[in-house]
């Protein structure tokens, strides 16, 4: 449908030229399908089409335009008007911390940064309690937010506490040189020692608020794998993402036949007892984006899933 997507967490923008598989689509419904941005409903697209912020070939529509191939679209997030996000005084676990970044150990069920159904109670809330100063680069929503994991994801995550910081960190995301290390407990015995992933990750597109390996509208993701121990119907393993796309562990996962334990969206319904995806961020490195430091950071597994672990070790 769309040739090229270059919106990503780290940006406001979006461009894509239609295909002619997306000839004929209505405007909405394509940015809709093809815009990888959580929490954005097609009705907040429809406005944003009305208040003039998407435009094709450099001209405005409405939303139920209809497009043909080769139409070149551009869509600019707007800033979040009063959106009001106040601090609070929420608990971090602070694992490292000075004048440019911060990295935390976020527990699970703990939203990153604002959005519908979180207007509060996140980790940018947080943030905004601990520290005098984030960067602003992502807006009103998500200030100092480089990189994001799931809610009931626990683990390691940075944050820029000004603009130098930020586009440093978001450039070595691009550039995939930050060492992210998960730790994953999955259903199944995984047959392989260690292996990779090299399956492109898109919305699903019987609902868009999932995501799927397909080779239609998706971007390229890579996850490779090392088995740490094996618990009879389950595998214990750290994987390290050579990108970030949104739920890339856990859809490769489901993917490969061996979905995460604990996972309510893409796991099973006979799991393990764990309020959430059974997925620990353990191991984060970056260069400091002020001193050229390479800094690697660990965190031990969080008690719940070591006490599921503990059980299936003795079963």
């Amino acid at each position: 449908m769309a040739s090229n997507q270059p919106f990503d967490d780290n940006t406001e923008a979006a461009e894509w030229v239609v295909s002619p598989e997306g000839s004929g689509d209505r405007i909405d419904k394509f940015i809709a399908e093809n815009l990888d941005l959580a929490g954005v409903s097609r009705t907040q697209i429809q406005e944003w089409i009305k208040a003039g912020s998407a435009q094709v070939n450099g001209g405005t529509v409405k939303p139920n335009f209809k497009l043909a191939s080769g139409d070149q679209i551009t869509l600019v997030i707007p800033e979040a008007e009063n959106a009001n996000i106040e601090p609070e005084p929420i608990p971090l676990d602070v694992v490292y911390e000075d004048s440019d970044v911060i990295v935390i150990n976020k527990p699970r069920g703990l939203v990153v940064h604002p959005a519908p159904g979180h207007a509060s109670g996140t980790v940018v809330n947080a943030l905004m309690h601990h520290c005098r100063d984030l960067s602003g680069i992502n807006g009103l929503l998500r200030p100092g937010i480089v990189h994001r994991i799931d809610k009931d994801t626990t683990g390691l995550l940075m944050a820029a506490k000004n603009d130098l910081a930020h586009v440093s960190l978001a450039e070595q995301l691009k550039e995939h040189s930050v060492t992210r290390k998960y730790i994953a407990l999955v259903h199944g015995n995984v047959p392989h020692d260690q292996g990779t992933i090299d399956a492109p990750i898109g919305r699903d597109t019987n609902d868009r608020k999932l995501f799927t390996v397909t080779a239609h509208n998706s971007k390229p993701a890579v996850t490779h794998f090392k088995v740490m121990e094996r618990l009879g119907d389950y595998t214990l393993l750290e994987l390290q993402l050579e990108t970030g796309r949104t739920h890339q562990i856990r859809v490769h996962m489901k993917y490969i036949g061996h979905p995460m334990a604990g996972d309510p969206v893409y796991g099973r319904n006979k799991t393990v007892a764990l309020n959430g995806q059974a997925l620990h961020a353990a191991v984060l490195g970056f260069t400091h984006p002020r001193s050229g430091e390479r800094l690697l950071f660990e965190a031990s597994l969080p008690a719940d899933m070591e006490h599921v672990l503990n059980s299936l070790r003795l079963r």
